[in-house]
């Protein structure tokens, strides 16, 4: 019995350590990232959250920020204005201002525009590659 709830405590420690583990390898491969991919990332990560969590039906699985313009950084600051994000197969355009935390870590202010849905015969043209 006793064997038992050693091995129970010893679990529950591992178990509650685990995703602290994970968090802490993320922050760490994302510090490795040069601060122009790593405020990039981020920001692309919230914009298919946003629009994940915000429309009905929609469940992003890609986000191209420089399919239809290339994106402007500046200092702490981005500027998606031809992004296209994808959801169900089909390609969306989108645009974005986002603001991280100067480590580029933490999402300070977001905005996006949800637009209309890109022409299949305009995906090469674009970046935008099939599911």
């Amino acid at each position: 019995m006793r064997k038992l709830v050693f091995a129970v405590i010893a679990f529950i420690g591992i178990a509650a350590q685990s995703p602290l583990h994970a968090a802490s390898s993320r922050t760490d491969q994302m510090l490795k990232l040069s601060p122009e991919t790593r405020l990039e990332q981020r920001c692309d990560a919230r914009a298919m959250g946003s629009v994940g969590r915000e429309h009905k039906g929609y469940k992003p699985d890609e986000f191209v920020a420089y399919a239809f313009a290339d994106p402007v950084i500046r200092g702490n600051q981005i500027k998606a204005p031809g992004g296209a994000i994808r959801s169900g197969g089909k390609w969306y355009r989108l645009s974005y201002v986002c603001e991280t935390t100067p480590d580029g870590l933490d999402v300070k202010s977001f905005a996006y525009q949800l637009g209309t849905e890109v022409p299949r015969s305009e995906w090469d043209e674009h970046y935008l590659v099939p599911r």
